[in-house]
């Protein structure tokens, strides 16, 4: 009989996460059909007409008074990863305006990408569904997860990465099992809304070599590479802010000023609007081309530094994934690799340093490259990991073991100075009593 009751207790329990999922997947659904299709339309308009690129010093105080009267200041990707990690509310503000900031950034020629807009909106939206049915603060860190990977699957068409993601990057060296059931479901029925309003799923085409030992090694030396220009990418961030907020306290100025260095710069460099927005076009020339300017992973990360710093919405990732493409098609053939290898290999390598995220970035790159490259794909990711140490473009994230030492550090990207040989801790992992009756 006991069997029987916990049998039941878990039903109750599946079945109510299966429900929970499917109605998040299918607002996530419509809502990123809209996002994505809103950002790929004000992104033709903006191409079909330059000079809105002029627009971009007066839409950053825009977004930043929309912040501010939805009661939205501060709020950001970081907000969403704390409230997923402790099941604490997030404002209903925190939707419209980075949803809108997102769509404004995109239509005067911000660079900036959508994946953060995708977890927070995702993030948000999860969380209420938690509040509406009254889910205790346990729950509440799952609804919110699940919004996370539905939003994100909707927009990208990558629902194993998008799951698998949100449940691993929280907490490096934490894997919220309890949300991967009602993750992948929410994600799936997500892309099955979203693909029919025409959103286009992240993939390309890449022909990898066969397996083979030196080749094996040059994949280690571009994803060394990669690991270091991720560093880079997030050291760049991080100065950028502190550099505007020193100079220009004032949010409004420094979003205007913000803007009229992206119009300079755009300007400068000459080249159209190949910096500006999420920069797809440049992706996929590179991994299905192997093209890519010159030094373009450099002008990329200052563009999307200028902008994000100054207070313009979006995300990182894609310019991640801009960054890596670029970078991987440039370098690879000084290594005597195919341009288009080196393209898909830097992406979901720096994608990975940069987010302290390996699982993941393997799951992307069988999901946007096919499995035929699976070996080279997770080598890159793990030494890309590895070499970018402790940094990472979310502050919150937390990383529980070192990675060079079996150590548990409870480290924050970002916050703490670890160094590989200057890792000393004495701390054991919590033992925590997660048991629940089932029959209550």
């Amino acid at each position: 009989m006991e069997s029987l009751r916990l049998a039941a207790g878990y039903a109750r329990i599946l079945l109510k996460w299966l429900a929970l999922a499917l109605l998040t997947g299918g607002i996530c659904g419509l809502t990123g059909a809209l996002f994505y299709n809103g950002i790929a339309w004000v992104t033709a308009l903006r191409e079909a007409h330059p000079a809105l690129l002029f627009g971009l010093p007066a839409a950053g105080p825009l977004i930043v008074l929309l912040y501010r009267t939805l009661r939205a200041e501060g709020n950001n990707t970081d907000t969403v990863i704390e409230a997923a990690r402790d099941g604490s509310a997030l404002r209903f503000g925190l939707l419209p305006s980075i949803f809108a900031g997102t769509i404004l950034t995109h239509l005067c020629g911000g660079s900036s990408g959508r994946e953060g807009a995708a977890l927070q909106i995702g993030g948000d939206i999860g969380s209420h569904l938690g509040a509406l049915f009254h889910f205790d603060r346990e729950d509440m860190k799952i609804t919110t997860m699940v919004g996370m990977s539905a939003f994100f699957s909707a927009i990208f068409g990558t629902p194993l990465t998008a799951t698998v993601f949100v449940t691993l990057f929280l907490t490096v060296g934490t894997f919220y099992e309890a949300a991967l059931l009602p993750g992948i479901v929410a994600s799936l029925a997500a892309i099955g809304v979203s693909g029919r309003f025409g959103v286009a799923p992240f993939r390309f085409s890449v022909e990898m070599p066969a397996p083979d030992m030196v080749l094996f090694l040059k994949i280690m030396v571009l994803a060394a590479a990669a690991g270091l220009m991720s560093v880079v990418f997030v050291e760049v961030l991080h100065r950028v802010g502190h550099l505007y907020e020193r100079f220009f306290p004032n949010p409004y100025l420094r979003a205007v000023v913000g803007g009229c260095l992206v119009v300079a710069l755009t300007l400068l460099i000459g080249e159209g609007f190949t910096y500006n927005g999420a920069g797809g076009p440049v992706i996929a020339a590179a991994v299905q081309e192997g093209q890519a300017p010159p030094a373009s992973w450099l002008l990329k990360i200052l563009f999307t530094a200028l902008t994000l710093e100054a207070g313009f919405k979006g995300g990182e990732i894609v310019p991640t994934f801009f960054i890596g493409a670029t970078f991987g098609c440039r370098l690879a053939p000084l290594l005597g690799l195919d341009p288009r290898v080196g393209a898909a290999i830097g992406l979901v390598a720096i994608f990975a340093g940069a987010t302290n995220s390996v699982l993941p970035a393997i799951f992307l790159s069988v999901e946007a490259f096919g499995g035929g490259g699976l070996l080279y794909f997770s080598l890159a990711c793990i030494v890309s990991y590895m070499v970018s140490g402790y940094n990472g473009l979310y502050s919150s994230q937390k990383i529980l073991y070192s990675k060079v030492r079996a150590t548990y550090i409870d480290a924050t990207a970002n916050h703490s100075r670890l160094y590989a040989g200057h890792i000393h801790s004495d701390q054991q992992p919590p033992v925590e009593d997660d048991r629940t009756d089932l029959t209550e």
